[in-house]
Parts: C-alpha cells; sequence; structure tokens
C-alpha cells in the first residue's frame, strides 16, 4: 500500500480549484497556484465565501499556513 503525504496530495491539487478555510471561520475559494512547506499558500481567482456565499472577488492571494485549518478539493 502507497503512502501519501501531505504535500503530494496538495501537489496533486496544483492548478485545480480549492477550498481554504481558516481559523477565523473564513472560507477562501480558487486556484492552487503555488505552497510551501509551511504550508503558506497562493490562490489565484480567489473568492471570499460566508455560509457558502460569494462575499467577494480576491483575485490573487496568500494566506499564511498557520492560520489555515482545512484545504479540500473542489468538485
Amino acid at each position: 500500500m502507497e503512502q501519501s503525504r501531505p504535500l503530494d496530495t496538495l501537489n496533486q491539487s496544483r492548478g485545480k480549484r480549492v477550498i481554504v478555510e481558516t481559523k477565523n471561520g473564513k472560507q477562501y475559494v480558487g486556484k492552487l497556484t503555488a505552497f510551501d512547506i509551511h504550508i503558506n499558500v497562493v490562490l489565484s481567482e480567489a473568492e471570499e465565501k460566508v455560509d457558502g456565499e460569494l462575499k467577494r472577488k480576491l483575485g490573487n492571494i496568500f494566506l499564511r499556513g498557520d492560520t489555515i485549518i482545512l484545504i479540500a478539493p473542489q468538485e
């Protein structure tokens, strides 16, 4: 059985749309452009969502890894 590491999973999501949830309860949806070993991430075409509803369009954003609690592929 092949072991999957967190950074491998993130690498598979590069260039795809993901949902990122932060400690303050905000959700960001966008295309995962880049990340590093600290799970700092860059999203392009990013949108901020509140209760599943679009709050604002942000474009390119950088999120610090220590504020992130969840990164999930968007279906």
